[in-house]
């Protein structure tokens, strides 16, 4: 039987977060320059990104840019907010297509200009659909994300908006980036690293976590739906017992 067949529909995670690691190493793998992995993996983005949709997740986060990838050699750097443009604008009528939304998490507007303008029109020309919303978390970090809620929480209660005893998850929730979508139910990270670097740390309280050996350039939609399948099969008690969940 088909792994896809093996999914049980009306169980599917509401939201994926995804970790998209092993480019560069994909890369030398095969004697190539980093850069040559990065282009690569955009085919699996494309791929993930239909697969999700096929099977009815409502919402797909992909790390794309964390703010520590800054300190990469700079050629790569560069390299990777071109591509950023270049597969934007390839792939917006693809999304309007599929009625998927593109939304984008982090401190885009620190990107390089012509980068961020196209995360812009690619979120404006895709706005109005709403089969799935692809997230792209650009300029992010989880410690970044807490630290900005923190004084956007100060800052209200000073300005009297709120009081410090209305302080609770939900409000702190409510100042993060991701504050539209529910936290991920099933994140996947490729590469066989198992950490998470940074990504999703106050929304992965109780996440579940699938880790694959695959690189990131290699991974495809069966793979995508054996991680989904096998989340559907783990027991989730969120601190009850085995009995009380039954």
């Amino acid at each position: 039987m088909d792994i896809k067949d093996q999914v049980v529909l009306n169980k599917i995670p509401e939201h994926i977060a995804v970790i998209m690691d092993g480019n560069g190493r994909w890369a030398r793998k095969h004697g190539k320059p980093r850069v040559f992995g990065h282009k690569n993996g955009v085919q699996s983005v494309r791929e993930i990104t239909e697969a999700a949709a096929e099977i009815g997740v409502r919402y797909l986060t992909l790390y794309a840019f964390s703010t520590e990838n800054w300190s990469r050699p700079k050629l790569e750097v560069n390299a990777l907010m071109g591509l950023l443009v270049e597969t934007i604008h390839k792939e917006v009528d693809t999304l309007n297509r599929n009625n998927i939304r593109l939304k984008a998490i982090g401190e885009f507007e620190k990107l390089p200009p012509k980068t961020c303008e196209a995360l812009k029109e690619g979120m404006e020309e895709t706005r109005d659909n709403t089969h799935m919303d692809l997230i792209l978390a650009l300029n992010y970090s989880s410690r970044w994300e807490i630290s900005n809620a923190v004084q956007n929480i100060v800052s209200d209660v000073i300005g009297d908006k709120i009081n410090a005893e209305d302080i609770s998850e939900s409000l702190i929730s409510n100042y993060l980036a991701t504050h539209f979508m529910p936290d991920p139910e099933l994140l996947i990270r490729t590469s066989g690293e198992k950490r998470l670097s940074n990504f999703l740390l106050w929304q992965s309280a109780y996440t579940e976590f699938y880790f694959t050996e695959k690189m990131w350039p290699e991974f495809r939609k069966e793979d995508f739906y054996s991680a989904v399948h096998e989340f559907q099969n783990r027991e989730r008690r969120f601190g009850k017992t085995s009995d009380q969940i039954v």
